[in-house]
């Protein structure tokens, strides 16, 4: 028969693992020339996170950057904006979707969705009017938002 201390150093050791927050994610995102048949994307174009989670976009290839579209951004969220060819790391803290452009080709559709939690803020985003070619492809996109 186990001891009594035992016993509550079982339980106190289970207690404090009960407390631990999960350890956060960290999401890569390229920035390519190419990626399947597509010219100038990010890969994945479409990315699903929690809070607290990394969103690290890679420079994959040179001549990318990566920029929040406000108008696609949930409030309160702090947005980011890359130089070109370097890599670039935020954390999503807000629920929500976060879209993002690639400066240099974004009216060659270079943008991506990241849907953090419940997409608090979809028809916001899904009001937004983009240019012709980002436009269709946030329309692709947003079919992947659950």
């Amino acid at each position: 028969m186990p001891s009594l201390s035992k016993i509550a150093i079982t339980a106190s050791v289970l207690s404090l693992i009960s407390v631990v927050p999960a350890q956060a994610a960290e999401h890569v995102i390229k920035m390519m020339n190419k990626s399947g048949n597509k010219q100038m994307q990010f890969e994945p174009a479409f990315t699903m996170a929690a809070p607290g989670d990394t969103i690290k976009f890679v420079a994959a290839d040179k001549g990318h950057s990566v920029e929040s579209i406000a108008e696609m951004w949930p409030e309160g969220a702090k947005p980011v904006k890359g130089s070109v060819s370097q890599d670039v790391t935020m954390t999503v803290d807000k629920e929500g979707i976060y879209g993002v452009k690639c400066t240099p080709h974004y009216l060659m559709g270079m943008v991506a969705l990241i849907e953090v939690g419940k997409p608090t803020n979809l028809e916001k985003a899904k009001a937004f009017k983009a240019p012709a070619a980002p436009g269709k492809r946030f329309e692709e996109l947003f079919a992947e938002v659950k």
